[in-house]
């Protein structure tokens, strides 16, 4: 059995103009010590995923249209609210984006790191504090218990981002969300970040949902992908095979648009256009107004995800066609 395994997942949002759906038939499964990377656009539904998986869409306006999310043989959809709190922290973690943002400005480092012990584990001051500088010093504070009595805006970017790992992880969880882990840090805090979640992982044995827009980021930490488009998932696959042979003319473009060594060319390649907007999503293909392979056929019916290799699936009806 699967750590984690969500199946058709749908959800909308209550807006002035009516009900809009976010996403719809998410499915993947994640497996213990397994890292899956889930990339796509801003607006490509990723987020959404993730607070539905933790139960912390706002609802209303937001409402779970159908599906399930199994974690550890349960279905979290069915959990009480009482039940999903005791959850959150030892079983699902999630580190959240923009690390100032998340953090409260009045209350020092230490006393957020506490109060998500104290929340999940009986524990005293003393042995939570011993525990909140252990963690500290885990994922690389320098001089961790002084650093105790800090405030948010005493801390660089890249030691913010640390203090939310610290948190995410002080309850040892079985998964951990990263949402967007790296954003708005330079390449070497990047670089230092990603290795310590790889560390964390074989450390504690931990599953990671790690989430991006970003397929360096995916190429050097994830085992496999899931590419979401408009709220649907487009293509999954193991990194290597999604790397070395992209189905999808969205993952195609999206690979494109990454600089290598050995590329001859002045300009990187871009996606025209953008996503289209939740409210106003085209008939048939999603990316069919952006996708250079499009047909008329394209446009009349929303394509399935198929397998067309072992473990490998895509949602384009000229897979084959392409090669």
């Amino acid at each position: 059995m699967s750590l984690l395994e969500v199946r058709d997942l749908a959800t909308s949002f209550r807006t002035s103009s009516g009900e809009v759906t976010a996403i719809e038939d998410v499915s993947f499964t994640l497996e213990k010590g397994e890292i899956l990377g889930i990339v796509g656009e801003s607006g490509s539904g990723k987020s959404v995923t993730a607070l539905a998986i933790m139960g912390l869409l706002p609802r209303p306006p937001a409402r779970i249209l159908g599906g399930t999310i199994n974690f550890e043989g349960q279905d979290l959809l069915k959990l009480s609210d009482r039940s999903m709190q005791r959850l959150r922290g030892p079983g699902i973690a999630m580190v959240f984006q923009e690390p100032m943002t998340s953090l409260n400005p009045v209350f020092t480092i230490g006393e957020q790191i506490m109060e998500t012990i104290q929340a999940h584990e009986d524990l005293s001051q003393r042995a939570r504090f011993a525990r909140a500088v252990e963690m500290l010093d885990k994922v690389g504070i320098p001089s961790a218990s002084a650093r105790m009595t800090d405030y948010p805006h005493q801390l660089s970017g890249g030691q913010r981002q640390r203090v939310m790992l610290a948190m995410a992880l002080v309850c040892r969880p079985r998964i951990l969300i990263a949402d967007e882990p790296t954003t708005a840090l330079d390449v070497t805090i990047q670089a230092q970040i990603l290795e310590l979640l790889m560390d964390l992982r074989d450390e504690l044995g931990m599953a990671i949902l790690m989430i991006t827009h970003n397929m360096g980021v995916i190429a050097e930490t994830a085992d496999r992908v899931m590419v979401m488009y408009a709220g649907r998932m487009v293509e999954q696959a193991p990194v290597t095979r999604l790397f070395d042979r992209p189905l999808h003319p969205y993952t195609r473009g999206l690979l494109s648009c990454v600089p290598t060594l050995d590329q001859d060319q002045d300009r990187l390649v871009a996606i025209p256009g953008s996503l289209p907007e939740p409210s106003n999503r085209p008939p048939g293909c999603r990316f069919s107004a952006r996708c250079v392979h499009a047909i008329p056929a394209c446009s009349q019916a929303l394509p399935p995800l198929e397998a067309f290799e072992p473990n490998h699936q895509a949602a384009c009806i000229r897979v084959r066609e392409l090669g």
